[in-house]
């Protein structure tokens, strides 16, 4: 997975006099360079131009990424991954060749390390990126001549200093011009010039694509698979709540770098992973046994620091390529050196270079071990400035949000680079999450403020109050509020699962005032309410406001018989309807008023006497249909007022804006109010009440289940104008805009859209499937193959999505098309019984009667007793 950087900080040198040179016959002109660069050196170590050439080979590699197709790019990486690998082990070669040196004379020590220093400050056709290659033999031979106290190993010391800090100013100087060319890696741009061929491929596309075609012969490519983030198989870290990340370190421990990591995080106070090659910390010897070195000290103080020791194989071999006994010894054994470290070692895993196989999986479940792999790379094992290392990790991170980040504790780059990147993380509110021994968790010491929308859907029971009057005994006679009311009773306990006999519906002369206040103290109280329960409150009717001696305003809803002059004494003030929801024991109340509103004034459509202004909040959360002086249009579909038509719409999934599968209450008022806003008059208002603490009153959607046929129902003519006006004014799921609607002081507020929710493969499958059963429903059916195109890309195997597409091909009348999809959506699910009566209308409707007999027939012997019988019964005797 490791990537280009290092790569393009080549690359942009090339604009830099003589660094074109590169280019110029890769092979040949390489060998030649090399090879003129020792020549002057018979001394020098073969692992120094081996460096060297790894390195430019790197840079060639990668050069012409943005020309790569996905699968050579893939390999581009691997391979240049293994090139870094192989650096590492030709750095470890080189180092014990220079311990060797002790045995020499001091003076033929020194020559020696002069002759390797001579190479790297002026070497034939050596540039300046290239000497960035040697930053780490560098680091090495000013620490082993640091062990000698001569006069000439000190001025050696000293220039080696100063070398170092060339490659400083290097870093610096080239600073700008990476940044330049990591940008342009956002694009990919190729022009082909076979302008011919092009022109005729043009006018093809135009008529047909490609994707299309297969479509409807019953082929749809599916899209890689998306791993569920509840699965054990492994971690990536994009299930991490929002703003919150781990840090991992890989290849350590290192003998000084390591330590230097630790003790920044320690500075920063921050956890983090430390994925360890087992050969770094000791070895298993023939009798089993394991023997640890002098770096397991180093794992042992992370360990007491607080940071997860983690298995990152043996030698960092390739595992993708190994099997059988060799496959075992590389993560057992690295399991056994760990657990002689720490016996409660974590059980985290990471495969070198990401790359794994089967057979690897499986061992790594047998060893009770779990993959965990990044989705942001710090590429630190490439690119060797850390201000670009600082840069491209923070990018990453503001595009994810969340995650594991990949660094590397063997790269003194890395020890610059880290302390930058924790301050600008920790400057804008991230988090940090350490391994608590079952999954990532932020401690309690680091742990931000619990963000306001921050509910689970572990209710325990859901009540509901739901008052519909259009029977005024003394206020003006209302149209729909009944039907309304109705509705919303029937979405509880139809869609979210309320049980009947705890919503309490209360219409016309059913709604007095002691009954309305009997359902709150007597059904709802004397400890009915349990701690973990919901109350829904719906309320269609009329309000009305009084303004007191003070001038205050106080506003009332208006029973079925209260009488306009008695406002005070029969009417409910909305003080004690706050009162009342401040004391229910329940987890979260929510109500929804279907009359406009502000403040504590209500009022519905009838009599612009009644219309008052200015008014005080209610408790809780709250949602109405508009502001004073307006009033509400009943002039929705079906009989319902356009505020709950378009509140029934969301809550049949279109308030979904994250896609999450759970409506908050305040995405149901983001849908809702720009939408009522946008069709109406009205102006519907939100917010949280005295007595809220934060929470989200929320709704579980439940996944669609229904399979399409000719029996199912679709919206009507006027239902499907208002939706199409409401998908025009209305809230999109994954828009970026704020929403902006009324707050209950009249004023305004900006609601931030939430984020689409990314999930499973599966969990994709089923939000589109919904979706296209949304479109079918309001007869959006080129939106509707489209969505369950979507679903089948997600899941090849989804039997439902199959047989959607089928139906929605049918509805088009293209009937060969439909027919290949049912006998698709058979192959899945052959007991699916519904599917075979829509093969046999397919096919009946093909002329292919025989088939259509046979499908018909199917279905009879596998659903004898469904309402669906007679009508079989009667396409067959049309057969005939």
């Amino acid at each position: 997975m490791k990537f280009k950087y290092l790569i393009a900080a080549a690359l942009s040198l090339s604009g830099i006099a003589g660094a074109a040179y590169l280019y110029q016959s890769p092979q040949h002109s390489e060998a030649r360079l090399l090879t003129e660069s020792v020549t002057a050196q018979a001394e020098l170590p073969e692992e120094l131009p081996a460096l060297l050439k790894a390195y430019r080979q790197t840079i060639v590699l990668l050069a012409d990424e943005k020309t790569l197709n996905e699968k050579e790019r893939k390999e581009a990486i691997r391979v240049g991954s293994a090139l870094f690998h192989d650096n590492l082990a030709r750095l470890k070669k080189l180092e014990a060749r220079l311990e060797q040196t002790s045995s020499l004379s001091a003076s033929q020590r020194l020559s020696y390390v002069d002759g390797i220093l001579n190479y790297i400050e002026s070497g034939d056709n050596l540039y300046d990126a290239d000497r960035l290659a040697f930053r780490e033999v560098l680091t090495y031979l000013q620490r082993l001549v640091a062990k000698e106290q001569t006069l000439p190993a000190v001025k050696q010391h000293k220039r080696i200093s100063e070398d170092l800090s060339a490659l400083a100013e290097i870093e610096q100087n080239y600073d700008q011009e990476l940044k330049a060319i990591f940008a342009r890696f956002e694009t990919r741009s190729i022009e082909l010039k076979r302008e011919k061929w092009d022109d005729y491929l043009a006018k093809l596309r135009k008529i047909y694509q490609r994707e299309q075609i297969l479509k409807d012969y019953g082929v749809i490519l599916p899209y890689p698979e998306i791993p569920d983030a509840s699965a054990e198989k492994e971690i990536f870290g994009r299930g991490l709540p929002p703003k919150t990340v781990v840090l991992s370190f890989d290849d350590g421990p290192h003998a000084s770098y390591t330590q230097e990591i630790a003790a920044i995080l320690k500075q920063y106070n921050v956890p983090a992973v430390f994925f360890e090659v087992g050969r770094n910390v000791g070895s298993i010897d023939a009798q089993g046994k394991e023997k640890l070195n002098k770096n397991a000290d180093i794992s042992k103080s992370l360990k007491a620091a607080g940071h997860a020791l983690a298995n990152h194989s043996y030698s960092h071999a390739l595992l993708s390529k190994e099997s059988g006994d060799n496959l075992r010894a590389e993560i057992g054994q690295t399991d056994q050196l760990l657990k002689a470290i720490d016996p409660g070692r974590s059980p985290l895993f990471r495969f070198p270079y990401g790359a794994k196989n089967k057979e690897g999986m499986e061992l790594l479940s047998k060893l009770g071990l779990r993959s965990v792999m990044w989705n942001i790379d710090s590429l630190d094992w490439a690119d060797p400035v850390p201000n670009s290392i600082v840069e491209r990790v923070l990018s990453s991170v503001e595009k994810e949000q969340r995650g594991i980040i990949l660094f590397h504790d063997i790269h003194e780059r890395t020890v610059k680079a880290l302390p930058l990147v924790l301050d600008k993380l920790i400057a804008d509110g991230y988090r940090f999450a350490a391994w608590d021994g079952s999954e990532f968790k932020v401690g309690k010491e680091r742990q931000a403020a619990p963000e306001k929308v921050s509910l689970g859907s572990e209710y325990q029971d859901s009540w509901a109050v739901v008052i519909g009057i259009n029977d005024y005994q003394k206020w003006p006679k209302l149209q729909y509020a009944v039907q309304d009311a109705n509705a919303i009773r029937d979405t509880l306990i139809n869609r979210f699962g309320f049980a009947r006999e705890k919503v309490i519906t209360l219409s016309n002369a059913e709604a007095t005032r002691n009954h309305i206040l009997a359902a709150f103290h007597d059904q709802l109280g004397h400890g009915k309410l349990k701690k973990d329960d919901r109350v829904f409150i719906f309320f269609a009717g009329h309000g009305a406001t009084r303004q007191l001696s003070s001038g205050r305003n106080l506003g009332y809803i208006i029973p079925v018989d209260s009488d306009p002059a008695q406002l005070s004494v029969d009417a409910i003030p909305m003080t004690d309807l706050q009162n009342i929801a401040e004391n229910l024991q329940a987890k979260h109340v929510f109500f929804v008023m279907d009359a406009c509103y502000s403040g504590l004034g209500l009022t519905r459509g009838g009599n612009a006497a009644f219309l008052k202004d200015n008014a005080k909040r209610l408790g809780r959360q709250m949602l109405t249909a508009g502001g004073a002086d307006q009033l509400v249009a009943d002039g929705g579909p079906n009989g319902h007022s356009v505020f709950t038509w378009t509140l029934l719409q969301a809550l049949n999934g279109k308030a979904d804006l994250n896609g999450d599968g759970i409506i908050t209450a305040t995405e149901l008022a983001a849908y809702t109010a720009p939408a009522v806003a946008g069709m109406s008059a009205q102006t519907p208002a939100f917010g949280s009440l005295p007595g809220s603490e934060g929470g989200e009153f929320i709704f579980e959607l439940r996944a669609e289940t229904e399979y399409l046929s000719a029996k199912t129902n679709q919206l009507s003519s006027e239902e499907i104008a208002l939706n199409n006006k409401l998908s025009v004014v209305a809230a999109k799921p994954g828009s970026e805009a704020p929403i902006v609607i009324k707050n209950l002081n009249g004023g305004e507020q900006k609601i931030s859209a939430p984020k689409l929710v990314q999930g499973s493969s599966r969990q994709l499958a089923q939000r589109a499937n919904d979706q296209g059963l949304q479109f079918y429903k309001e007869k959006q059916y080129a939106e509707a193959e489209a969505a369950f195109t979507e679903a089948l890309k997600y899941r090849p195997d989804f039997a439902l999505a199959a047989n959607n597409l089928g139906f929605v091909y049918f509805k088009q009348q293209k009937y060969p098309e439909a027919a290949r999809w049912f006998e698709n959506t058979i192959s899945m699910d052959p007991s699916r019984a519904i599917a075979y009566m829509n093969l046999g209308d397919a096919l009946a409707r093909s002329a292919d009667k025989e088939k259509a007999r046979k499908a018909y027939q199917s279905y009879l012997e596998l659903a004898p007793n469904s309402s669906n019988v007679t009508y079989v019964r009667e396409a067959l005797k049309k057969l005939d």
